[in-house]
Parts: C-alpha cells; structure tokens; sequence
C-alpha cells in the first residue's frame, strides 16, 4: 500500500528542492516565515521543559521534531477555521494564534489555560485520544449548515487510529461530506506502543480507502510538503469535496511527556543519532544556505525577539496566584453530584 500512497516531499534531509512542481510556492518569504514559526516553537518547548524541571508548571508535553508538521498545517488554516487540538498540538495552536499566556497558564494549572484563545476558534487540547474528531465532523457541518466557506482541522496522533472516536468521525463527515481535514501526525508511538503494535496497515493514509475519501502521506519534516497539501485538503473541503485523511509521518525526539522515559521501550541513541539529519529546522536551514537565503543577522534578530516574548509571557504567567486544585471540580457539571462534593471536600481536608 505504500506504493499506492507514496511519501510526498518537496524539500528533502538535504536541503534540496526535489519536485519542481511546487517551486512557485518556495519562495524566500515563504521559507523565511516559516523559519521564524519553527524557531518560535523550538524556543517554546525548549523552555516548556526547563519550567517543568524547575518545578515552575506540572508535566509537561513536548513536540520536539513535530515542529513542521505544525507550522505548515497550520499556515495552510484561514482566519476563521476551526482548530481541534490534542495535548501535543500547542505548537500548531501558538502558530494559528493561541495567547502565549494562555498555553502557559494551561501547563500552571489555571483555568484560564483552558480557553487557548479568546479571538481564534481552537478548541481545548483533548487530552482523551480520538474524542475531538467527532467533534471537529460536527463543528464542520454546522458551517456547512450555515453556508460558509470555513473548514475544520483535526489533530490526532497514530494511537487514535484504534479509537472507535476516529472511525466514527470519518465515517460521519465522509457521509455527509463535511469539510473537515484529518491530520494524522505518525511520529511511530502511542506513548510506549510502537506503530507495528497499533495496527496492521502499512500506512494510516490508506485507511482513507474504507470511508470513500481521499488519503495523502507527506513527509512530516518536510514543512512545505505539509503546508500544501493542508491547503489542497482544505480547499477541497471548502468547495463541497468532504474530508481528507493527511497522514504526516514524522519523529517524536524526545519523551511522550516529561513524566515518561523513552529508553524504557524504544533505542533512545537510535533517535538521538539521526536527529541532526532529520531535523525540520535544520532541513529548512539548509535550503536556505543552498539558495543564498541563509541571513545570520536576521536569524540572530529573531531569535532575540522570541526569546523577549517568550520571557515576557513567563512573567505574566508567574505574576498569577498559584492554582487552586478545588477548581477541577467546579467546571463539570452544571449541578455537582454528591460524589464529586465528597472528593472536594477530601480534597481540601474537610473529610467525606
């Protein structure tokens, strides 16, 4: 099946411009734009992890290497499109607008972290795998419904494939066509369970076939490879051809969470030994030297001006009261069960 569903690229590990076809697209403002974004979420998760480990916000979730995949499927996403995260996704969330603020404030543990933006339409990140594609398939009809030309994207990593929540929501929009595209980014494990352990198919783009909707597989390093077809997918949806099923086969450098260790359950030094070849900064930075892009200044600029964001939102982030854990109970129910009343009152020491 892989031949059938071949992997796209368009800039390769070398830095090198492989199909002509898409040369219109890569131009220097483009490249240079999409640096930036990659570099601005290097510099966030860098330091997402650094606070953990300082004990400055709770486990924290890193996307180390995912960073094109984000950015380019994110780009590709018009002003008032819909956007359904999971846990790992704060990257693409930051690119399509999240507040800085807000994301910190969710790994702090304050309520206010669980609206990413008060302008943009991004969901909270689903922490349960697979529940925000139906949600995204309905959320994508009611703008069918009303007539608008806005699309849906949802995120999802390879363990949803084997949730009834990812069948049940493609099999929906499929139905009903609803402009909806579902980016799968396969970085090759379901926390600890490898790929060869989710499921039996060469390719999660292939799984397209059972529900009558197109299937793609880019290179998820490749940031234009992504970019495009995002934009391919999202077009279609916008003009009455249903979903897409992307599939962005990537690599998770680093651990699932803070809270895990890789080197339990995968060859860790096998990771760390291709990183530098497979790096999407250091892809996009290479194209950049080959084609006389490359500006030492303008990147040492930017980073300063990531780094001064960055700080600024960590300052704002620390200046709010510390957490109160009694508000996980408060946002649930309408009415609160007596048993979730017992819980609170145990948890702020006033017994059962």
């Amino acid at each position: 099946m892989k031949e059938q569903f071949p992997l796209r690229v368009i800039i390769d590990e070398a830095g090198k411009l492989v199909d002509e076809k898409y040369k219109e697209y890569v131009t220097e403002e483009q490249v240079k734009h999409f640096y930036y974004h990659m570099m601005r979420l290097r510099t966030y998760d860098k330091k997402g992890v650094a606070l953990q480990r300082q004990g400055r916000i709770g486990t924290y979730v890193p996307f180390y290497g995912q960073e094109a995949s984000q950015v380019g499927s994110a780009l590709a996403l018009g002003e008032d499109d819909f956007m359904f995260p999971t846990y790992r996704d704060h990257g693409a969330t930051l690119t399509f607008g999240a507040d800085m603020d807000r994301l910190l404030l969710h790994w702090n543990g304050r309520v206010e972290g669980c609206v990413p933006s008060l302008t943009k339409k991004i969901f909270p990140a689903a922490i349960p795998i697979a529940t925000q594609l139906p949600h995204a398939t309905g959320a994508a009809m009611a703008e069918q419904y009303k007539g608008t030309k806005n699309a849906t994207i949802a995120y999802f990593g390879d363990g949803a494939t084997s949730e009834g929540d990812f069948h049940e929501g493609i099999n929906i929009a499929s139905v009903f066509k609803a402009p909806v595209v579902f980016f799968n980014q396969n970085n090759g494990y379901a926390i600890s369970v490898p790929i060869e352990k989710q499921m039996n198919s060469e390719t999660v783009a292939q799984k397209a076939v059972a529900y009558g909707i197109p299937g793609v597989r880019v290179d998820g390093m490749d940031v234009f490879s992504v970019y495009i077809a995002v934009q391919e997918a999202l077009e279609r949806a916008r003009n009455g051809g249903g979903p897409t099923l992307i599939e962005a086969v990537t690599i998770r450098f680093g651990p699932h969470t803070t809270a895990d260790d890789p080197t339990k359950y995968r060859n860790q030094e096998s990771i760390n030994d291709v990183k530098e070849e497979k790096d999407p900064i250091l892809r996009l930075e290479r194209f950049m030297k080959n084609n006389g892009l490359w500006d030492e200044t303008w990147v040492e600029k930017i980073e300063a001006e990531i780094e001064e964001e960055l700080n600024d939102a960590i300052d704002r982030m620390e200046a709010y009261e510390k957490a109160d854990p009694a508000h996980m109970f408060d946002y649930v129910f309408e009415e609160m069960p007596w048993t979730i009343e017992e819980q609170k009152k145990m948890l702020l020491g006033g017994g059962a």
